[in-house]
């Protein structure tokens, strides 16, 4: 086992119904004027805003809101909940949603305590955030796992950019983590949050370190419940069973745990952010649209490696290293298509097959103007990326 570093400060209180302990742990973490942030359409017609600010009103508890996250939130609307944190004097930032919301209140948080900071500079990396606002979450979406994460991305409109920011202070103090709050999400989003699910582990498991036998254990392990439990709950959501196994599974996938003592690589989220700064596309659907592609890139790298991951989590028996790991990756490929999932730019709403052109747009776009790499287990540059986005854009079915 490799040397870590491994800390997490979120409370977790998870279960069915445990709504209503939102005003204590409000309190319990210095809450008295709460910024509640939301997406809309579903939280609001649902009742869930309404539940959440009724309990804030019998505690006690001075709120305003900050309504219209959308998927790749916006540094604007960010920007507005900065002005609405600062009028307000918030003291905690209430994240309603899934990771976009959440993603918008760290960023809230980060700018109410540095109100003389535009907070871009931050996800550009020309400041370095050393304080912030408490962050709490309500999770109602599994997937981005950002309840328990390090890591916020935004998008900046006016840039034409999508960038993350990775910092401990992006932890949310707690998380309200109730299964049923997930149960009437439709199908393609749940299978969007399960693709994220599985990739932020294997952007973990697939790293240069191969010696790491209790992580890459758990994150097989993970993997696997993931793999179980990804069908029936996109067929349906109400299943609390699968749900509650789902939403737990997101936490522990991005909060560390499935990738300690490795070099994380998020080649295939690097790869999928061009995307979706370029398209607007789902975060979940861009990844998977990309993952295939790259995998075969990089296999010849380590074979064992990827033979390993089709062994432990898929069951194949094939003794040959080589063709275990084609086994592996077509398994997870199908198991995407099996998801309603595109595994290729032409099945992507909105982007369809690109011309040369459109490539090295994205190429572009990923590696900064061919100012940056990405990953780990093979370092990829702009010529590289070249290379993995044509082959997703293969036509076929």
């Amino acid at each position: 086992m490799h040397s870590f570093q491994y800390y997490i400060s979120t409370e977790v209180v998870f279960g069915t119904d445990c709504l209503e302990k939102l005003p204590a742990l409000v309190k319990k973490h210095g809450g008295s004027r709460v910024l509640i942030v939301y997406g809309g359409g579903s939280a609001v017609r649902s009742g869930l805003i309404g539940r959440v600010e009724a309990l804030l009103t019998d505690a006690g508890i001075a709120f305003d809101t900050l309504a219209g996250v959308q998927p790749n939130p916006r540094v604007a609307l960010a920007r507005e909940g900065v002005k609405k944190a600062v009028a307000l004097g918030a003291d905690l930032i209430l994240a309603v949603g899934g990771g976009s919301v959440i993603d918008t209140a760290k960023a809230v948080a980060h700018g109410a305590a540095n109100p003389e900071t535009d907070i871009w500079e931050f996800w550009k990396k020309r400041q370095t955030v050393t304080k912030t606002t408490p962050v709490g979450v309500v999770l109602t979406i599994p997937a981005a796992g950002s309840e328990m994460s390090d890591s916020a991305v935004l998008t900046n409109a006016g840039e034409d950019e999508k960038r993350g920011l990775n910092t401990d202070l992006n932890r949310p103090a707690f998380a309200v983590m109730d299964p049923s709050l997930a149960s009437t999400l439709p199908k393609r989003q749940v299978a969007c949050g399960v693709t994220d699910i599985m990739m932020h582990t294997l952007d973990r498991y697939f790293n240069p370190v191969t010696d790491n036998a209790i992580t890459d254990a758990l994150a097989e392990a993970l993997l696997r419940v993931v793999v179980r439990y990804g069908k029936p709950v996109c067929e349906n959501p109400g299943d609390l069973t699968a749900m509650s196994e789902i939403m737990w599974c997101g936490s522990l996938s991005h909060n560390g745990l499935t990738g300690l003592g490795g070099n994380k690589d998020f080649a295939p989220h690097q790869l999928g952010h061009a995307l979706s700064e370029k398209f607007d596309v789902y975060h979940g659907e861009s990844l998977s649209s990309v993952w295939p592609a790259w995998a075969r890139y990089v296999c010849p790298v380590n074979p064992a490696r990827f033979a390993q991951y089709a062994r432990n989590v898929w069951g194949v028996e094939e003794p040959d290293d080589v063709l275990a790991a084609e086994q592996g990756i077509a398994a997870t490929e199908g198991y995407f298509r099996s998801l309603g999932m595109p595994v290729r730019f032409g099945q992507l709403s909105g982007v369809g097959v690109q011309d040369e052109a459109g490539i090295e747009d994205l190429a572009l776009r990923c590696s900064y103007r061919k100012t940056r790499t990405v990953g780990t287990f093979r370092t990829l540059g702009y010529d590289d990326m070249l290379q993995i986005y044509r082959a997703a854009n293969e036509k076929g079915d």
